[in-house]
C-alpha cells in the first residue's frame, strides 16, 4: 500500500515548525523512518493515521487523501496503529483486552472475533499467557499486544512508531523479528531513532532532521556516506579532538575510539569499514 507525501508542513503557534515541506514515497514492505528525537518523526506520523490536520501538503495512501473525510475513513478501514505510548487496561487479560478492541474495531460475530484474537495471540507468541492481567506484563510483551490489536482487522499498512524504546536486548530482537515477518504484501513504517533497529529490518529507509527528510533511499547508500570517513585510532593519550566519537574501548593501558571524520582525525588514525550507524553521523556531520 504505497504512501504518497508532498510538500507536508505542520506549523504550530508561535511559528514552530514541526513539519517543514517533507516529500517522501514510501513502498510497499518495511520502511525506516530514521531521526533523533524531535525530528519530526510523530507528528508526521500523526498526520498520516489522521490524528492531526497538517498545515499545507498533501498525503496520500493506497491513492487516498488523508486530508479528505472520505478518503481518511478509506485509509482506516486498511491502517493498524501502534503508538509510541499505548494505552491498556492493566487489569484485562491480554485475550480480553484484544476481544474489546476487536469489538470496537468492528469485528461483530463472536465466534469468528475469538478466532481471530487467538490466531493473533500465537502470531505475537502470547498464547500461553493469554489469560493472565496486562499489569502483570513486561514491556516487550505489551508492545506484543499493541501489534496484536493492530492486526485485528488484517489491515495492509501498519504505522509503528518508536516500538522498541525501553525494551532490553532480547526483547527487542524478538519484536524487530516479529515486524519483519509481518510485512510480506504489507506496508510496514516503521519509526525510531535507534539505528540498530532499521539495519535488522528494513531494506530502504528515509532520514528526518528538523522537520525536513535529508535522506531518502536504500540502507547501502546510506552506509556509503560515511565512506572513507571512518577512522580508528588507539592511543594512550587524549581523545581525537577532531570528528564524532562512535565508540570509545579500552585497549592495553590505552584506549582505541571509532571516529567518523572528513579527514585523518590522528597521525596514527587508521581506515575503517562503516556501518549503518556511521552512515547516519556522516550525515548528520554534513548537514551542521
Amino acid at each position: 500500500m504505497r504512501i504518497e507525501i508532498a510538500r507536508l508542513t505542520k506549523t504550530y503557534k508561535g511559528d514552530v515548525h514541526a513539519l517543514d515541506g517533507v516529500d517522501l514515497d514510501v513502498p510497499t514492505g518495511m520502511y525506516g523512518l530514521l531521526g533523533s528525537n524531535g525530528a519530526g518523526k510523530t507528528t508526521l506520523m500523526r498526520i498520516l493515521v489522521g490524528l492531526l490536520k497538517p498545515t499545507a501538503g498533501t498525503v496520500r495512501v493506497g491513492g487516498h487523501d488523508v486530508t479528505t473525510p472520505d478518503g481518511l475513513l478509506a485509509v482506516r478501514r486498511a491502517l493498524g496503529y501502534l503508538p509510541q505510548d499505548l494505552g491498556v487496561y492493566p487489569d484485562l487479560t491480554a485475550r480480553r483486552f484484544l476481544d474489546y478492541i476487536a469489538l470496537l474495531k468492528g469485528l461483530d460475530a463472536r465466534d469468528f472475533r475469538r478466532r481471530r484474537v487467538g490466531e493473533l495471540l500465537e502470531v505475537v507468541g502470547l498464547s500461553d499467557v493469554a489469560d493472565r492481567r496486562l499489569k502483570g506484563f513486561s514491556g516487550g510483551m505489551l508492545r506484543r499486544v499493541g501489534i496484536a490489536q493492530t492486526l485485528l482487522a488484517d489491515p495492509r499498512l501498519l504505522v509503528v512508531d518508536e516500538p522498541t524504546t525501553g525494551l532490553d536486548p532480547e526483547e527487542r530482537i524478538r519484536f524487530r523479528t516479529l515486524l519483519s515477518q509481518l510485512a510480506g504484501d504489507r506496508t510496514v513504517l516503521l519509526s525510531t531513532h535507534i539505528v540498530e533497529d532499521v539495519a535488522q529490518t528494513c531494506r530502504f529507509l528515509a532520514v528526518m532532521t528538523k522537520g525536513r527528510v535529508v535522506f531518502r533511499g536504500g540502507v547501502g547508500e546510506l552506509v556509503a556516506q560515511a565512506d572513507r570517513r571512518v577512522w580508528t585510532v588507539t592511543t594512550t593519550g587524549p581523545e581525537p579532538a577532531r570528528g564524532t566519537i562512535v565508540a570509545a574501548l579500552p585497549e592495553g593501558a590505552g584506549m582505541r575510539y571509532r571516529v567518523v571524520a572528513a579527514s585523518r582525525p590522528d597521525p596514527y588514525a587508521e581506515p575503517a569499514e562503516p556501518t549503518l550507524e556511521d552512515g547516519y553521523l556522516a550525515l548528520m556531520e554534513a548537514g551542521r
